[in-house]
């Protein structure tokens, strides 16, 4: 049977031959890897062999890990829709949030997060496609709740995220991934800094990677199937 640790080991190459072949940097690429309905123990060993990153969907789930893995050096990232009723523990407990849409959400999580604590690092949530099943904003809204949440003193504002739909081929593939990247130009351009570009999994990271993706989130190719 295939390890975590050997599916780790294999997709590490897999990103920096395709950071290279992009003509970046592969130390620019961090893997994400998506822990959701995966063991503590499978976490554990992706540990172990280096992984730093985990992404959580469900507020109450990732808690359970966060607490289970305390005292260990981990980064832990929110993935999902994140509702209002749930902004606190996120607040308290997470690094990272990649899934703002609004900025009743972003305001929530600025005044939840606990003293002391370094700035919750967000992303916007951009529906590149306009797909009427997945969350995000519109492409056209994202200047302006970019400015907002940069202004909101208890976060540090990073950058944006994507789910597009899977295309046939690469080269339209890059398509929805270079719009993400080309809103991240303008907000630079605008005065808004930003350094992450929160796109590309295990179906269409070689895409997001040429088109300037810094995190990609990955999970089944790293844990194997969910329980």
């Amino acid at each position: 049977m295939i390890t975590v640790t050997e599916n780790l080991s294999f997709l590490s190459d897999l990103l920096r031959q395709a950071a290279t072949d992009a003509g970046r940097d592969p130390a620019h690429v961090r893997l994400l890897a998506v822990s959701k309905k995966q063991p503590v123990d499978k976490i554990r060993e992706a540990l172990a062999a280096g992984q730093r990153d985990f992404g959580e969907n469900f507020v109450q789930e990732g808690l359970e890990k966060i607490r289970a893995l305390a005292g260990c050096d981990l980064t832990w990232h929110f993935i999902g829709r994140l509702q209002s009723n749930k902004t606190r523990v996120v607040a308290e407990n997470f690094d990272w949030v990649h899934t703002i849409d609004k900025l009743k959400t972003a305001r929530r999580l600025s005044a939840q997060r606990p003293a002391g604590m370094p700035p919750l690092n967000v992303c916007l949530q951009v529906n590149v496609d306009g797909e009427a099943t997945k969350s995000g904003i519109a492409p056209h809204e994202v200047p302006e709740l970019a400015a907002a949440c940069a202004d909101l003193p208890n976060l540090a504002f990073r950058g944006l995220m994507c789910l597009p739909a899977i295309r046939e081929d690469i080269d339209a593939q890059r398509v929805p991934f270079a719009a993400l990247r080309t809103l991240a130009e303008q907000l630079r351009r605008d005065g808004i800094e930003t350094d992450t570009l929160s796109m590309g999994m295990t179906a269409d990271f070689r895409a997001a990677i040429f088109e300037g993706a810094t995190i990609v989130r990955i999970g089944t190719a790293i844990f194997g199937s969910r329980g």
